[in-house]
Formats: structure tokens, C-alpha cells, sequence
């Protein structure tokens, strides 16, 4: 993470989703992975690495829009900004997202070892995922309703590999249900939610899945120590 010092190190950021393509892998076992994609889903984008703060400080080819709307927010230019100031740096070229979607996505981008705060490298990361899923997001809602149901949902989660059960999707779902009756639609701010929670576990699962079978063992601690942070980081 870039710092007011000028140092740089190792960017944390999970990469953004690449836009759907023709490969689909679905969740179960036995299944034998193409050896040039995850069986998870699309393969990870390397992270350009950016020196330090100003233009310079992003990475190269950083467009300029994304490096004003992040000194906008940085009044104290400290080359980093918490969660009130990335909710107001996205709305300048996002809807406005509510803070735990915020929060949900400072912990995913920051470096683990810092506090809830981004700099410009993980900025630009971050700013460059959400346009992949607005992507995503603008493809599959068909009747242009600015909202998306659950087969819509379900459909976009697949073009990116992610091929959930009924069950889980329904689990997704009923963190939108209000309650009303009405059937249950997601925003973009949600859909970002939802799907950074799904990519961010399958991520975690994966890397004690090295066989990516679908199968793995791991230990109550390890279990909790895997799931808690998406349950509790944000909210």
C-alpha cells in the first residue's frame, strides 16, 4: 500500500472480475479444470503496482478522473482515505453506495495489516473492479430497471464461474428481503455486496482447495477464522 512516505508494497487487492466470457465451471465434484482458468471462475488479474501519491503515485495509465476523485476526498493529503470519504469519492462516478458496502470493500481492498483505510493503489484497484461489475451489472439486467432479480443475479454470477445451488442463492437473496411481499431485486450498491462476498469466500475456499475439486478440510478455527471477517468486518 502506498504511503505518505513514498514507499510502496505489496498490493492486497483482489482483482477485478474479467467480463463474461465463454468458460463456465459449476460448483461440484470431480470437476477438471482447463489448465489456463481457476475452477472457480475467471483467472485473477495481476495488480499494476504504483509508486506513491499525486499522479505519480497511481498506477501507470491511471486515468485521471479516478486520481482527482480521490484528492477530492484526501483533504488532508495524507494519501489515504477511510470510509466517509470513499462513499463521497464514488459517488462522484458511482450511485451512492451505502457505508456497509463501503466497509465491505475497504476490508477486501486495504492491506490486512493496516487500519480501514485505502491509498491510491488500492483506490484505483477498487474504482477499476466496481466498473467490471458495473459491467456485469448492465448486461444482465435486461428490462433496464437499474435492478436485478434472482435468475438475473443467478445468470451474472454464472458468466463469471460462480455456478451457486438454489439453496445458497436464496441465502444470498434474504439479506434483501424486506419483508414487504415484493419479489426481492438488487440495486448495483447490492449487487456489488453480494457478489464480493461470493468471490471473496470462493477465494478463501480456494486456497484450501489446491486440487479444485470442490472438496476441502479445514478445522473449526480455520473455518471461522474464513468466514467471520465477511460477517462481522463491515457491518
Amino acid at each position: 500500500m502506498a504511503s505518505s512516505s513514498g514507499h510502496s508494497s505489496q498490493s492486497y487487492a483482489p482483482s477485478a472480475p474479467e467480463l463474461p466470457g465463454s468458460n463456465r465451471y459449476s460448483y461440484h465434484h470431480g470437476a477438471t479444470p482447463p489448465p489456463s482458468h481457476s475452477y472457480y471462475g475467471m483467472p485473477q488479474q495481476q495488480q499494476q503496482q504504483g509508486p506513491g501519491y499525486g499522479q505519480s503515485w497511481f498506477p501507470p495509465g491511471t486515468n485521471p478522473d479516478v486520481v482527482r476523485a480521490f484528492q477530492m476526498v484526501d483533504r488532508d493529503r495524507s494519501g489515504f482515505i477511510e470510509e466517509n470519504e470513499l462513499q463521497q469519492a464514488l459517488s462522484s462516478g458511482y450511485q451512492r453506495f451505502n457505508l456497509r458496502t463501503i466497509r465491505l470493500l475497504i476490508f477486501l481492498f486495504k492491506n490486512p495489516y493496516d487500519s480501514p483505510r485505502i491509498g491510491p493503489k488500492e483506490f484505483a484497484a477498487l474504482w477499476g473492479c466496481l466498473g467490471h461489475w458495473r459491467a456485469i451489472f448492465d448486461r444482465h439486467d435486461r428490462d433496464r430497471s437499474g435492478k436485478i432479480d434472482s435468475m438475473e443475479l443467478r445468470d451474472a454470477l454464472y458468466s463469471l464461474g460462480y455456478a451457486l445451488p438454489p439453496s445458497v442463492l436464496q441465502v444470498l437473496l434474504s439479506k434483501y428481503d424486506d419483508r414487504s411481499g415484493r419479489k426481492v431485486e438488487l440495486n448495483f450498491d447490492s449487487f456489488v455486496e453480494c457478489g464480493m462476498i461470493v468471490k471473496g469466500l470462493t477465494e478463501k475456499f480456494k486456497e484450501k482447495d489446491t486440487r479444485y475439486t470442490g472438496s476441502a478440510t479445514f478445522t473449526y478455527d480455520t473455518f471461522m477464522t474464513m468466514v467471520l471477517p465477511f460477517l462481522v468486518s463491515y457491518d
